[in-house]
């Protein structure tokens, strides 16, 4: 008897019928510098050199981690792929970068076109938010690799920034504010220590309604991570902006320090701002200190701006004006702590 590939694992035809059903809303997200169709080996991406001085290209990668066995297990899957888009543009939105494209790895044992479809509807979503063109991607069967149902999902963003107009920190000085906004709740970090807390620990199902979160315990916890990119085009010609950071694994205490000069520190007033209530919930079930906290989880900061404190009131109000709730919630000054929670 002749063995075929599809009987070691790996359906052709699955994934055919794939690639023609994300095609149209694929396309959705390109801009006009997009020179490719899908469907080529690469993806062409035209600079509009006139626009710029000294352009230079930022790039970021990122994935969404063990959030996917949430996904898996509540078998809903459009919303992951925003959290992976947000996780590259973010980061690269720190030095100031306008994300221009975005591609995508998505890897799993057995191809389902109309679950992979809902992954990358997730992931055309984060792109139109970002304002980044989806122009590539790969998709990967691999039979006995992964468990059944199971997946993994990578991102890689590419924006630009003028040389002059890098934000990278290095202007940060005693005396300035510390703008936070608010996160959308976990986004994409701690989730190993979040399953231990509510499945190991507490014995939650993910079905399960916890009014104090107003929802099920799935739905808190599939909430997209929260995208920035027109909360700092908002504010990037009004508001002197000198230090930006995304509040990822590491929580404040590791990402904010990430753009200081050597010869200053920061005070958090922890309490000038109301943490989400998924954030409470963990911290009594699991008996976690504050310190442990903050060095885990964004806290409900997902950003952080760094401004003059003149500026402050003006971006709040820009902030707020855009949809994005925004807290006054620390200072820069003199000194080698590099940060301290007060």
């Amino acid at each position: 008897m002749s063995i075929t590939y599809k009987k070691a694992g790996v359906d052709i035809n699955e994934a055919d019928r794939f690639v023609s059903m994300i095609s149209p809303m694929v396309k959705t997200t390109f801009r006009k510098e997009v020179l490719t169709d899908i469907g080529l080996f690469a993806g062409l991406f035209k600079l509009d050199i006139k626009k710029y001085k000294e352009p230079i290209l930022v790039s970021g990668t990122d994935g969404v981690g063990t959030k996917l066995k949430i996904a898996f297990e509540s078998d809903k899957h459009d919303t992951v792929g925003i959290d992976l888009v947000a996780m590259c543009v973010n980061d690269i939105l720190t030095l100031g970068a306008e994300p221009l494209f975005f591609l995508d790895y998505f890897a799993t044992g057995k191809l389902n076109a109309e679950k992979a479809s809902q992954i990358i509807k997730g992931i055309v979503e984060g792109c139109k938010q970002a304002g980044c063109a989806l122009i590539g991607g790969e998709t990967a069967e691999l039979p006995g690799f992964y468990k059944k149902n199971e997946y993994d999902l990578a991102g890689f963003a590419v924006g630009i920034v003028e040389k002059d107009e890098i934000i990278n920190g290095s202007e940060i000085k005693d005396g300035d504010a510390i703008v936070g906004l608010a996160s959308s709740g976990l986004h994409s970090n701690g989730f190993s220590l979040v399953r231990k807390v509510f499945f190991d620990i507490g014995k939650f199902k993910l079905e399960q309604s916890i009014p104090e979160l107003g929802c099920s315990l799935a739905e808190e916890l599939l909430k997209p991570t929260k995208i920035y990119v027109d909360a700092y085009f908002a504010l990037k010609d009004r508001v002197n902006i000198k230090g930006m950071a995304h509040i990822t694994g590491g929580g404040i205490t590791g990402n904010l320090p990430r753009i200081f000069p050597s010869n200053i520190t920061a005070i958090i007033y922890k309490n000038s701002w109301q943490p989400p209530p998924i954030f409470q919930l963990i911290q009594r079930i699991g008996k976690i200190s504050d310190t442990e906290m903050f060095k885990v989880f964004n806290m409900g900061i997902g950003y952080i701006f760094i401004t003059e404190r003149d500026y402050v009131n003006e971006a709040i109000n820009i902030l707020d004006k855009n949809g994005y709730q925004a807290y006054l919630i620390g200072e820069i000054k003199e000194g080698k702590g590099k940060i301290r929670i007060k």
